[in-house]
């Protein structure tokens, strides 16, 4: 079996010019379609070794497949996405778990989600056994992953890569208090940041500061799309009056 390749966390984000991020636990912006069918594709899609920045200019506005499920048979790889309770609860629960991801979900008590495994213990944490009620997990997209705390998620996650090698790449979706532990964090390399310039009024924000001195280096825009899988639209973008723009950031020390 190859080598478990270590655990790299991606935030990724839409904050306003001060780092805004939330109003009363949901957006506070509307009708970025395009926006968030970008989120979409890119947490979902699995990481390719061979890829390129050549190779996406030459695929010029190709995207890489995402993974699709069959309805009746779990996928063997899934990119993790890792939320907070509140960040949970704020999707409709039509749309949740997230398809085509792994769901964690972070919360110190957890009674009342229906079909959610226990969290991973600490003991278990440290060995190779199994954490969930199944004694054998299957990677999927149907039950969220419960865990305490973002070390316990990444434990359990590293677990799931040493026994099938299933977890692609892991993202920090929200919310704010989620990203401020994760920033914390050494595993912590990158944030795939929306850029949202227009003005809304938030009572939830993040602490994060990109741009010189801060820690944080903007990539090119042949190294966001190589990483993300497409090509990524460049410059200012405009949806229902908001306008934002598409960054990547990745750690510089």
């Amino acid at each position: 079996m190859p080598p478990t390749s270590p655990i790299e966390l991606t935030l990724v984000l839409a904050a306003t010019r001060d780092m805004g991020i939330g109003r009363g636990g949901t957006l506070p912006w509307t009708g970025l379609k395009k926006e968030m069918a970008y989120f979409a594709r890119v947490t979902k899609r699995l990481p390719a070794a061979d890829l390129s920045a050549k190779k996406i200019e030459k695929k010029i506005m190709g995207i890489l497949p995402c993974p699709q499920p069959h309805k009746d048979k779990p996928p063997t790889a899934l990119n993790a996405v890792i939320m907070g309770r509140k960040t949970w609860d704020s999707i409709p629960p039509k749309f949740r778990p997230l398809k085509g991801r792994l769901n964690v979900v972070l919360s110190r008590s957890f009674p009342e989600l229906k079909g959610t495994p226990p969290p991973p213990s600490s003991a278990a944490a440290t060995t190779t056994t199994t954490t969930t009620t199944d004694p054998d997990p299957v990677v999927n997209d149907r039950v969220p992953i419960h865990a305490r705390s973002l070390p316990e998620a990444l434990a359990y996650l590293g677990q799931l890569r040493e026994q099938r090698q299933a977890v692609g790449k892991v993202f920090i979706i929200g919310g704010a208090q989620i990203y401020d532990v994760a920033l914390d964090l050494p595993e912590t390399r990158r944030v795939l940041f929306t850029s949202v310039m227009s003005d809304f009024e938030c009572d939830a924000s993040v602490a994060l500061r990109l741009g010189e001195g801060t820690g944080w280096r903007r990539t090119s825009k042949e190294e966001h799309d190589a990483w993300v899988g497409e090509e990524v639209p460049a410059g200012v973008q405009e949806e229902n009056g908001t306008q934002y723009e598409f960054q990547m950031w990745e750690r510089s020390d």
